[in-house]
């Protein structure tokens, strides 16, 4: 039985996976995630319903526009999968529990701005503003431990990286900033200074490596949003973990 509990949690993955890759590809641009109905962006042609099984359909035509036969990006197989993933080992770490409508929410939110970071370079305020009020119509009746600790991860979260963005004189964007309030929500003050830090390593990692490999551009900006997602989700799961390695290493 949690095999299959398992296996359908990927599943509906699978299918929010493919709905927040239209959500992070029309929301910046100020289209409707309803309307008009999914369709090729090279040719426009309006997608059948054989055409939008997750996963499936991509891989049955090959990663091609059955019309035109034009690429499709990568970014919607990987999306999906990613957060099929993650939604199956989120049930698998946390089983039935009020703390798995938190951690599915925050996924969800970390996914899309993944998106919208990569293609838009853009976190927009929407997107933030609505999982911002639903995690702290949460946090008022699921609080913290204490309770005042997801305020004060909030206000932490978003003093830090403004900071960083007045110093850098706009290097960081404000998309950056106003996400980690909403990451202090639910992680609280200890996991989102620890998703910061690892953000930044992440971030210097990336950057090393396509300078050595020579993809690197001067002037051309790297979406911070994507580390900050990776790092956020580490913290989620495995944060108290490596706090605890890390201070008893120290000691």
């Amino acid at each position: 039985m949690d095999s299959l509990m398992i296996v359908y949690f990927f599943i509906l993955g699978l299918v929010f996976g493919s709905f927040f890759n239209v959500i992070g590809l029309r929301v910046p641009v100020n289209q409707s995630i309803f309307f008009p109905r999914s369709h090729c962006p090279s040719c426009k042609h309006q997608l059948r319903w054989f055409e939008l099984i997750p996963l499936l359909s991509f891989l049955l035509l090959n990663g091609k526009c059955k019309q035109c036969k034009s690429k499709l990006s990568v970014l919607y197989p990987i999306t999906e999968i990613l957060t099929g993933a993650l939604f199956a080992y989120s049930y698998m770490k946390i089983g039935w529990d009020i703390d798995l409508l938190f951690v599915l929410l925050f996924i969800s939110l970390m996914i899309i701005i993944t998106v919208t970071d990569i293609i838009y370079m853009l976190i927009p305020d929407r997107i933030l503003l609505f999982f911002c009020s639903v995690f702290i119509f949460l946090r008022i009746f699921y609080p913290t431990n204490p309770w005042w600790d997801f305020i004060v991860g909030a206000i932490i979260g978003f003093s830090l990286l403004l900071f960083i963005a007045i110093i850098s004189k706009g290097a960081m964007g404000g998309g950056d900033v106003k996400l980690f309030f909403v990451i202090g929500l639910i992680l609280g003050t200890k996991l989102s200074l620890l998703t910061f830090i690892l953000a930044t390593i992440l971030g210097a990692i990336y950057g090393i490596f396509i300078i050595i490999v020579g993809k690197y551009k001067k002037r051309k900006p790297i979406p911070f949003g994507p580390f900050i997602s990776l790092a956020s989700i580490i913290s989620l799961f495995y944060g108290n973990v490596i706090i605890s390695w890390y201070f008893g290493v120290l000691l």
